[in-house]
């Protein structure tokens, strides 16, 4: 069992809101009433998130799949309805869950509220918002293990996007593939969390260098059951690195011709790809 939601506001200003594997940092900017009042009804809101999806949890874990299923629980519709769109492969609504529980909260957060600008940070799946005229700078981080910001993209009202997160073999998720990672801007988080997960998992290849594992073995609890998970990824040749990027960079641009996304960045072993409008960064870093 999870000891209950723990809610700290940071000597920063911002909110850490943490229960079990949630751990949420939010920020506000307004008058200091507007914020203080935002964060009541965020950690209001979030004090429900976990107990409400564990219920739903046995539904969560099964395979999108016609007829719709409506869940009780609000964070999970919003999970259903980013995976939705995805039915026709393999996906659980579980690929949304850390979008999703980002959108929610910055929902409560903002309500009624007169801000500026906000954001919920659910481990770098990330629900923002801007009032108009007001912009938010993202940083790009293209390797979880090398943590340095690589580039960074100025998100703006007049965008259609509000939502950011990255997926990859090396993050917090199991991958069926090999990208360290792939960071995805959608309309909302939890659609970018889906789709940041399934770009990440067409970034294959089957070479010695790439060890997987069946999910079930390293989790038995996970919704992926026996499929296998990347490991592990040894140093790749350059035709291999380009081929699995390519193959993600196929299903990034068949999302945004779908309006699914706005754009993406997938990441192997120090190259990049871009789909979309290039974050500010990229283009010198590819050219060093």
């Amino acid at each position: 069992m999870f000891a209950g939601p723990q809610c700290t506001l940071l000597p920063d200003g911002r909110l850490h809101l943490n229960h079990g594997p949630i751990d949420l940092i939010v920020e506000a900017f307004g008058s200091q009433s507007e914020i203080y009042t935002a964060y009541d009804q965020a950690t209001d809101k979030f004090s429900h998130v976990l107990d409400n999806l564990v219920r739903e949890l046995e539904g969560l874990r099964q395979p999108v799949r016609i007829p719709f299923w409506v869940p009780s629980d609000s964070v999970a519709r919003r999970m259903m309805d980013a995976c939705w769109p995805h039915r026709g492969g393999f996906v659980t609504p579980m690929a949304a869950v850390a979008g999703a529980v980002a959108d929610e909260v910055l929902a409560a957060l903002i309500e009624g509220r007169d801000l500026q600008r906000a954001y919920v940070n659910n481990g770098g799946d990330i629900a923002f918002y801007l009032s108009p005229g007001a912009t938010l700078t993202a940083g790009l981080v293209g390797d979880y293990h090398l943590p340095s910001i690589d580039a960074t993209c100025e998100l703006g009202h007049d965008q259609p996007a509000r939502g950011i997160a990255t997926s990859g073999w090396k993050g917090r998720s199991f991958s069926f593939g090999i990208a360290d990672s792939a960071t995805v801007l959608a309309g909302t988080a939890a659609s970018a969390d889906v789709v940041a997960t399934l770009i990440a998992n067409a970034v294959t290849a089957e070479d010695p260098a790439v060890e997987r594992a069946p999910a079930s073995d390293l989790d038995p609890d996970s919704d992926l059951g026996n499929r296998l998970v990347t490991v592990a990824v040894g140093s790749l040749d350059e035709i291999t690195i380009k081929s699995a990027l390519e193959s993600g960079v196929k299903v990034a641009k068949k999302m945004r011709r779908a309006g699914l996304i706005t754009s993406a960045v997938l990441v192997l072993q120090q190259q990049f790809r871009t789909v979309g409008p290039v974050p500010a960064g990229l283009i010198e870093k590819n050219a060093a």
